[in-house]
């Protein structure tokens, strides 16, 4: 399980997504070419590789590049082992643990939810009428 904050947001980031969930289920038999994966889950590729690479930030996917015998590069995934297992302790040991840059992502969340409840207490902006529609 993820150790620091941003570990244990990158992974739930990760699986907070259906279509990351069936790219993982999708994975669950075996290493797939990305062609191949792309096909049997019925998405573009260039949409296959965002939703790769939040897994593969997240640790949970591991790709690999090969040259095919007529010298093609061939790029294949496969999971990466992982048990995924929720508890508070788990979620209080990795905000102890904080982000790597001594931030807290959640102050930062906190501090734009004051400045957005500032804005909105100050009124409307000078120069906005407050008008109601259709009268």
């Amino acid at each position: 399980m993820p150790a620091t904050e941003e570990q244990l947001l990158a992974v739930l980031t990760a699986v907070a997504n259906p279509q990351r969930l069936r790219v993982i289920a999708a994975l669950a038999g075996g290493r797939v070419h990305v062609s191949e994966l792309a096909r049997r889950l019925g998405i573009s590729r260039p949409l296959l590789y965002m939703h790769l690479d939040k897994l593969e930030k997240a640790g949970l996917v591991a790709g690999q590049l090969e040259l095919s015998g007529d010298g093609k590069a061939m790029k294949y995934f496969e999971l990466a082992p992982f048990e995924l297992r929720l508890t508070a302790e788990t979620i209080a040991a990795a905000l102890r643990a904080g982000p790597p840059d001594g931030t807290s992502e959640a102050a930062d969340h906190e501090a734009a939810d004051h400045e957005a409840a500032d804005h909105e207490a100050a009124g409307p902006e000078e120069g906005h009428d407050m008008k109601e529609s259709g009268k």
